[in-house]
């Protein structure tokens, strides 16, 4: 009988094998630590991950348990956001302070633990409480299942391009004054690649080449570049002198692949690209570019990121002739044409195996006005924003107001009173000609207001931007979920023309859109992920100035579809 049992016991265990191999838990430790850093012949002290800038690779395959075990050295309060990251039914690990989380503060830990589900391609975690993302963030790199392919040819190597923005001073200094003052923070000191500035800076230029970020190639390879852009208030253009790129991934879904010589990524945003190199060694270097795309009305950084492309020579033959340096041709600053037809051409594979699941029928629509607005300055106080007044930002004029207990505690605990209010407006409170000439009053309300969603609530948000100080571009990212970009257009949105051109059939899938300067743009999602999700612009300017709200996704009726208590090391207050 014994022996019975043992043969059906190896049965059942080498039956689940296959399926156990899969998927694994990996564990990380993030200690949160102060590391001097050089760049542009200055030198002072950073918040890294482990003592890196940027921090280390967290790899996982799609599937996979992963749990990150975060301890605050710093002085500062600390979060981290594993953007992207689906998160579902687990918004105790999503990271925006005040929001899914206390911060953790200065000698405290927290372990992060989530599943990735039905993702895979390139992310990337950043810290979420004030400007400390500026350096504070690291690529994730999620692989498919274990025996699964790309669906596309094996690159021969992949490569993780973060760019970044590096100010000289202490970023926390630059946004204090800015909130206090009331005016625009003063603008960073240089764009970078992989934590470089590269050779346009006057430092760098010095032949200081410790501070140019290097790609070494061989001819006739294919390289995935995982692009992810961690800068703080920038959208950037990138390209490759003499090379072009076939996109094949976008916030970690696959999309149908597309060549370009210019690629635009937006704070928040990440894009996996192949870079097929030249059948023969080119006696060339190749700049690799990135400089802003920019439409707001303010300062900003009007500099040039780069980093070589080099080609190692087949043989151990050293030429001594100068290789000629090539520059890669990008856009105007301004050219919003451009980065329109090029976000259109973003689709979801949408084939049997990676389908697009679009909602076709809409349960609850909104509209939001997104852009800039003013607040009133404080008394006995100077301000240097607009006629005296303080820059704010809005959605549909509400400037939201952080709270002191974290949204998704008092949600989950039934403690809201005092603390948020399920009120906020579906559409703007004062409608106007949103692209056109704008109103006089600037002013913008301020407030904790949130949005409540039933369970599986499928929710079409068009996203409006406004001219009050200035049409631009925002970013906006939507955490705990992925949602379907089904249509965008200039001007103002019209409710009864824009539907019929909305594409429900293979719309890209992400979770950070630009929403176009002067325009608008469409999305759709399930609220299928009960808990708090913070929605914000990715310009860190824009969320510090209140370009931010919170939407709450309540319980399913099944046991899968609730979230779970607060594990017991979520840091208090």
């Amino acid at each position: 009988m014994d022996s019975v049992r043992l043969s059906l016991f190896i049965v059942l265990v080498s039956s689940l094998l296959p399926q156990l191999a899969f998927c694994r838990t990996r564990h990380y430790t993030f200690n949160i630590v102060q590391q001097n850093v050089t760049r542009l012949c200055n030198t002072k002290s950073v918040i890294s991950v482990n003592g890196k800038f940027p921090g280390p690779r967290l790899v996982a395959r799609e599937g996979d348990q992963v749990l990150v075990r975060v301890v605050n050295h710093v002085k500062n309060n600390v979060s981290i956001h594993w953007h992207g990251i689906r998160q579902l039914r687990t918004g105790w690990a999503d990271g925006p302070a005040y929001i899914t989380q206390c911060p953790i503060q200065t000698g405290q830990t927290y372990t992060y633990n989530f599943t990735v589900t039905g993702q895979r391609g390139t992310l990337f975690y950043h810290a979420h409480i004030s400007w400390l993302r500026a350096t504070l963030h690291g690529p994730i790199i999620i692989l498919p299942r274990r025996n699964e392919s790309y669906p596309f040819k094996k690159p021969y190597k992949e490569v993780p391009i973060i760019f970044g923005e590096w100010w000289n001073v202490d970023p926390e200094a630059v946004i204090n004054q800015a909130l206090q003052t009331g005016n625009g923070p003063n603008v960073s000191d240089a764009y970078t690649i992989n934590g470089f500035p590269g050779p346009l800076y006057n430092c760098s230029s010095k032949g200081n080449s410790s501070d140019t970020f290097k790609l070494k190639v061989k001819p006739g390879k294919t390289y995935m570049l995982r692009l992810i852009n961690a800068a703080m208030n920038d959208e950037l253009f990138f390209s490759i002198a003499n090379h072009s790129l076939t996109i094949v991934e976008a916030d970690a879904v696959y999309v149908k692949p597309f060549v370009t010589r210019v690629v635009l990524i937006t704070p928040g945003q990440t894009t996996n690209v192949l870079l097929k190199t030249k059948s023969h060694y080119p006696n060339a270097t190749f700049l690799m570019a990135a400089r802003p795309y920019f439409t707001g009305q303010g300062t900003f950084d009007n500099s040039t990121v780069a980093g070589f492309l080099e080609y190692e020579h087949p043989s151990n033959h050293i030429s001594n002739t100068k290789k000629k340096v090539l520059r890669p041709n990008l856009p105007p600053i301004n050219a919003t044409g451009f980065v329109f037809n090029f976000t259109k051409k973003f689709r979801s594979l949408n084939n049997p195996k990676y389908m697009a699941n679009v909602p076709q029928t809409v349960d609850k629509q909104f509209y939001f006005t997104v852009g800039l607005g003013t607040s009133p300055c404080p008394q006995n106080a100077t301000c240097q924003g607009p006629n005296g007044t303080k820059f704010a930002a809005a959605v549909n004029n509400v400037s939201f107001a952080l709270p002191t207990t974290a949204l998704l505690q008092a949600y989950f605990f039934k403690n809201s009173n005092g603390v948020y209010t399920t009120d906020f407006p579906t559409n703007p409170p004062n409608p106007f000609n949103y692209t056109g000439t704008p109103p006089n009053n600037t002013r913008v309300s301020n407030g904790t207001h949130l949005v409540v969603l039933p369970f599986n609530t499928s929710v079409e948000l068009v996203l409006q931007d406004t001219s009050i100080l200035g049409a631009e571009s925002h970013p906006l990212h939507l955490h705990g979920y992925n949602f379907f970009v089904v249509g965008q257009g200039f001007g103002n949105y019209d409710p009864n023309k824009d539907p019929a051109n909305f594409n429900l059939v293979d719309p890209v899938e992400r979770n950070t859109i630009g929403v176009p300067a002067g325009g608008w743009v469409a999305i759709r999602f399930l609220a299928d992920n009960p808990g708090v999700w913070f929605m914000h612009c990715h310009f860190e300017v824009h969320m510090s100035w209140g370009l931010r709200m919170a939407w709450i996704v309540l319980d399913g009726p099944l046991t899968s579809q609730k979230l779970p208590p607060p594990p017991s090391d979520l840091p208090k207050c």
